[in-house]
């Protein structure tokens, strides 16, 4: 058997790349790993997967992100020797496809004012999708001859428009593919696509990764470091144990105040399911926060009953009943009425946290009212469930971004780190 003090640097990336993706991996767990495999047939594929997961993943969450990451790291010869040969096939087929772009995307001779990776999209492109845009050029030829300026434009912005539309369905269609594990597909998946039938399942991970995360405060709450003034109860117990030696001296621990969240939630038709699971999450944590009031909006606010939040399953009725589900969203009102509520509610001890896609029927209006939320709150933070690699073909979003932090939520996945961001 090979001796597995030779796989110790590969093994150290391995640990690199997890904790990249979220794991809590140092060298003691690097250590262990490397004990472990002395015990492993190391010729057998899955014992080394199950063996070093025993190391590295605890929870159910933390294994499923151990797999995929193992599955892309550590492959055989013959799969590197095949994933080198569709490598060279896919440049190959690329090459071509550039070669054709530089001759198809000209106007008048000369190329034309579109972005490197749009070129690259249109590379990709089969010979149907191509031949529908110069199918384009041609249906407009002698207009263009007559009048090129004024037809110069409406081209490029024609072919931009169509080449965008198609690197976004090819990214859907990357994020979309499903893993071997059903529930890490779930994990993955953008959380508008999920399914009624899959809604339970979706709704008992959250849970057991909310449990989860609530497990790593408490942890983190033991840990801090005391206040150096002596707990003389504590220490006196200690000391009982050990027949009354009092060596073991016990010490007050800090108090560390939970945070004051006040949560606005769009309830928009597209924005019901989202702002559902994210309450969810929250109610879950119940370590989160020591207050917290929760605002429905879409072109109103609604300040919603705790009470009957208690209650998830009955959370759509419960929009229903408040009027605000089916409208558009209007985010500027729905800050401006927050702002002025008295008592206020947002003040410099508070974080507002906005459950929004960004996306309301008055920007000018909502970046105002923004700008005076945040001057009010002590931090200002936005949940956004549209995938983050489409947030710079979305102006409004690139405004919210400019004002505070967005943090990615399109996936159950992205929603719990973003938790554990606000609590941790």
């Amino acid at each position: 058997m090979a001796d597995p003090n030779v796989y110790g640097e590969k093994l150290s990336l391995f640990s690199r790349m997890l904790r990249l993706e979220g794991l809590a991996v140092g060298p003691k767990e690097t250590g262990d790993a490397l004990q472990v495999l002395t015990l492993l047939d190391l010729t057998d594929r899955e014992q080394v997967k199950a063996g070093l997961r025993t190391v590295f993943a605890k929870s159910r969450e933390e294994q499923m992100l151990f797999d995929r990451v193992f599955d892309g790291f550590f492959v055989s010869k013959e799969t590197m020797r095949r994933q080198a040969m569709e490598q060279m096939e896919k440049e190959a087929q690329m090459e071509e496809g550039r070669r054709q772009a530089e001759e198809d995307l000209r106007y008048r001779g000369e190329p034309m004012d579109i972005r490197e990776d749009l070129r690259d999209v249109y590379a990709s492109m089969s010979d149907e999708e191509r031949q529908k845009l110069r199918d384009i050029m041609d249906k407009y030829k002698g207009n263009i001859d007559r009048h090129p300026e004024l037809y110069g434009n409406f081209i490029h912005s024609v072919f931009k428009r169509a080449l965008m539309e198609h690197q976004m369905r090819m990214e859907d269609a990357a994020v979309g593919c499903e893993e071997a594990d059903p529930e890490l597909g779930l994990l993955y998946r953008d959380i508008s696509q999920f399914k009624d039938t899959e809604i339970p399942r979706a709704i008992t991970m959250i849970q057991s990764i909310a449990k989860q995360i609530g497990g790593e405060i408490s942890n983190k709450h033991q840990k801090r470091s005391h206040t150096g003034k002596l707990d003389f109860r504590r220490t006196i117990r200690k000391g009982l144990e050990t027949g009354g030696s009092f060596y073991r001296l016990r010490f007050k621990r800090k108090h560390t105040r939970r945070k004051r969240l006040v949560l606005l939630c769009d309830v928009s038709g597209s924005m019901m399911q989202f702002s559902e699971f994210a309450l969810r999450f929250m109610q879950s944590m119940n370590q989160v926060s020591e207050s917290s009031r929760v605002f429905l909006f879409s072109e109103d606010l609604f300040e919603a009953d705790p009470f009957s939040l208690q209650n998830m399953d009955l959370f759509r009725n419960y929009v229903r009943q408040s009027g605000l589900y089916g409208k558009g969203t209007d985010i500027g009102t729905a800050l401006e009425k927050l702002c002025a509520i008295r008592p206020e509610v947002l003040n410099s001890a508070t974080t507002l946290l906005v459950l929004s896609d960004c996306k309301t029927i008055d920007l000018p209006r909502a970046t105002a009212a923004m700008l005076k939320a945040k001057h009010k709150s002590g931090k200002m933070l936005w949940l956004d469930p549209i995938p983050e690699r489409k947030w710079q073909y979305l102006k409004s979003t690139q405004t919210v971004a400019a004002i505070c932090q967005i943090l990615p939520c399109s996936t159950l996945q992205e929603l719990a780190e973003a938790c554990r961001k606000l609590v941790l």
